[in-house]
């Protein structure tokens, strides 16, 4: 099993800036991946970033792709995600996921509002 507790979220104006952070606890050595993922009021749950624990690849969603950075350390067991010119669309709950083995573990989420 692993945990995982998300922070960072709050308020900020469009084209502000936020560093999500997810520390995972647990059963970390177990784990193959990290993302984080977003759900807006009524919409499906979207990927926005992963990194791959072996080797660091990432990969991101084409709406935050150049804005968004997801980065790693996996000494401390922590994933960040680095969001500069915010935008509006931006706004939702943010979840961190962990792929540990082949099942997805969720974090409960942090609140992102971007609005002036």
């Amino acid at each position: 099993q692993v945990q995982l507790v998300e922070s960072g979220g709050g308020l900020v104006q469009p084209g502000g800036s936020l560093t999500l952070s997810c520390a995972a606890s647990g059963s970390t050595l177990r784990i193959n991946a990290m993302g984080w993922y977003r759900q807006a009021p009524g919409k499906e749950r979207e990927l926005v970033a992963l990194i791959i624990t072996d080797g660091g690849a990432t990969t991101y969603a084409d709406s935050v792709k150049g804005r968004f950075t997801i980065s790693r350390d996996n000494a401390k067991n922590t994933v960040a995600l680095q969001m500069n010119s915010l935008k509006p669309e931006d706004t939702a709950v943010y979840y961190c996921n962990a792929l540990v083995g082949w099942t997805g573990h969720w974090g409960q989420g942090t609140q992102v509002t971007v609005s002036s």
